[in-house]
């Protein structure tokens, strides 16, 4: 989890479309994950480079996002869309939304990039 997902933000926050207006836009996100369990953190860092934090912290949270691992695959391969997710509750999201909706077109390059890169860790796509 945290080599594919964690790679997959970190992928994220150096594209050079993202990664600025993700900091740009102040928000911290907390994936509460389970199956495998894990606390995930994206924030916007130091106000220059965006960072992805494991584990609990001393951050707070913009928006509190908790999903299992499997629905997080599936959003990654575009399976299954966040306001589907979100009305189905397959994501529970607590938090401004139409912060992290507005932040969804940015995903491009990790919707683009996300099949090849479960794919080379034996995920199946």
């Amino acid at each position: 989890m945290q080599t594919v997902l964690g790679g997959l933000f970190e992928k994220l926050l150096a594209d050079p479309e993202f990664g600025p207006k993700f900091v740009k836009s102040d928000i911290t996100i907390k994936f509460n994950i389970s199956d495998p369990n894990a606390e995930l953190w994206v924030t916007p860092g130091d106000g220059t480079t965006g960072e992805v934090i494991w584990g609990s912290n001393g951050n707070k949270a913009t928006v509190e996002m908790t999903l299992s691992g499997d629905t997080c695959h599936k959003f990654w391969l575009k399976q299954i869309a966040m306001p589907i997710a979100l009305a189905k509750g397959l994501i529970k999201a607590k938090g401004p939304m139409p912060k992290i909706l507005k932040l969804l077109p940015l995903l491009k390059p990790a919707y683009e990039a996300y099949p090849e890169w479960a794919k080379s860790y034996g995920l199946p796509v």
